[in-house]
């Protein structure tokens, strides 16, 4: 069912202030600044190897980003891994017990499609399932 990790989810109160730090100082491939507004976030994607990193401002307080960064802070928000067939995969999940926030894919950030797993299913671990259009 999964294919890789497609990226790590990371949140930040500001984007100009940790970019310099994974694209500079890890010499991490920058690829862009996206907003994605059904999310209230900007996105910043940056390359390493097959994988990327993902790092998340949130747009408003009410974001779902602001809220995690308020109950725990900075760092690691989520890690995405990439499927074939998302509604397979949403389907796969739902009928080994996962309780999904999203049970129909959504848009993600670079015309990806996804769906989170609830934490609770993940022991913890906010999960997304990630369908890229290659």
């Amino acid at each position: 069912m999964l294919t890789k990790i497609n990226h790590i989810g990371i949140a930040v109160t500001s984007l100009e202030e940790a970019l310099p730090f994974y694209r500079d100082t890890l010499g991490m491939a920058f690829t862009g600044i996206e907003e994605v507004a059904e999310q209230k976030v900007r996105v910043a994607m940056l390359q390493v190897g097959e994988s990327k990193i993902e790092l998340l401002e949130p747009l408003s307080a009410d974001s779902p980003v602001a809220i995690f960064i308020e109950k725990h802070g900075t760092g690691i928000h989520h890690v995405a891994y990439e499927v074939a067939d998302i509604e397979a995969a949403i389907a796969r999940m739902m009928a080994d017990g996962c309780r999904m926030i999203d049970e129909t894919p959504r848009a993600g950030a670079h015309g990806t499609r996804i769906a989170f797993v609830h934490p609770k299913s993940s022991k913890g671990v906010l999960t997304e399932l990630c369908q890229c259009n290659h």
